[in-house]
């Protein structure tokens, strides 16, 4: 088995030329001591390779300087795993990475804790692969910040979704720029709860 000391001392190089057996054998302890540029030397396949508990072990630190490559590999189960303080040092380059598939991993309790400044990353991909449970978990200020391209990926599933909390916090410019396709997503309920200037944005 390789030793702590021989990890220490690997280039991210040497890091990739890993299997993903001995990637999975890593201990926490090794996990935790793996700097930001070993862990950008891991391959999709050996970051898939990884345990949730040595995900678990990766600090914020670690978390925020994954590269892409290494954030498409991280399954559904890894993603769920994460804690909301893990999440919360993910960028939004890293959020917009995520393919629609992975997204469903992410927990509501995860998606109600990230910042506006990272629900803008999503893209309108990542947006349209979020379970309905998973839209009613965003908050009416992670609403607010979300962009007109970024409300027109809702399908009317998504909409009919919203909780009027998160109704509220719709701007009429995205309200207005929704198609009428998504429009006819909205329940009765959901309209008899938006402002007059909501009401006249999406009628206009």
């Amino acid at each position: 088995a390789i030793t702590t000391t021989q990890i220490a001392g690997l280039t991210s190089t040497q890091v990739s030329g890993l299997t993903t057996t001995q990637v999975a054998a890593l201990t926490t302890t090794q996990v935790e001591g793996l700097t930001s540029t070993q862990l950008r030397g891991l391959t999709t396949n050996q970051m898939a390779s990884l345990t949730t508990t040595q995900i678990g072990a990766l600090n914020t630190t670690q978390i925020g300087g994954l590269g892409t490559t290494q954030i498409r590999g991280m399954e559904t189960t890894d993603l769920a795993a994460l804690t909301t303080t893990q999440v919360g040092a993910l960028t939004t380059t890293q959020l917009g990475a995520l393919t629609s598939a992975q997204v469903t991993g992410l927990t509501t309790t995860s998606l109600g804790a990230l910042a506006t400044t990272q629900v803008v990353g999503f893209g309108t991909s990542q947006i349209r692969g979020l379970t309905t449970t998973q839209v009613t978990a965003l908050t009416s200020t992670s609403i607010t910040a979300l962009t007109t391209t970024q409300m027109l990926g809702f399908t009317t599933t998504q909409l009919a979704a919203l909780t009027t909390t998160q109704i509220a916090g719709l701007e009429t410019t995205d309200i207005a720029a929704l198609t009428n396709a998504q429009v006819s997503g909205f329940t009765t309920t959901q309209i008899g709860a938006m402002t007059t200037g909501q009401y006249n944005a999406l009628f206009m």
